[in-house]
């Protein structure tokens, strides 16, 4: 079943972001091929679930990460940055009045 199961995360990233049932499929070909057996295909869905969701939340941590790479080089202002200038220009518009 190991083998199988690598067989399947070798297919790439795309088998890790592709659905349930996109995966209960793929099972079910390997259970009508022989390959694994009807009472390891639940045990299969399963880890193939978690090892793609594990394997998306590194890849959005990657990108959240490369993002804020780009965005620092780029110099653009943060949110944060841009809320403190919004109320320095109203605090400065009241002086004003």
């Amino acid at each position: 079943m190991r083998s199988l199961l690598e067989k399947g995360l070798a297919l790439g990233i795309g088998l890790a972001v592709k659905s349930k049932e996109q995966i209960e499929t793929f099972v079910d070909e390997l259970v009508t091929k022989g390959e694994i057996k009807k009472e390891e295909s639940n045990e299969l869905v399963n880890e193939l679930i978690q090892k793609g969701q594990q394997a998306q939340s590194q890849l959005d941590e990657m990108i959240r990460e490369r993002m804020k790479i780009i965005l620092n080089e780029v110099n653009l202002a943060t949110k944060a940055e841009v809320e403190q200038l919004e109320k320095r220009i109203r605090d400065l518009e009241q002086k004003q009045e």
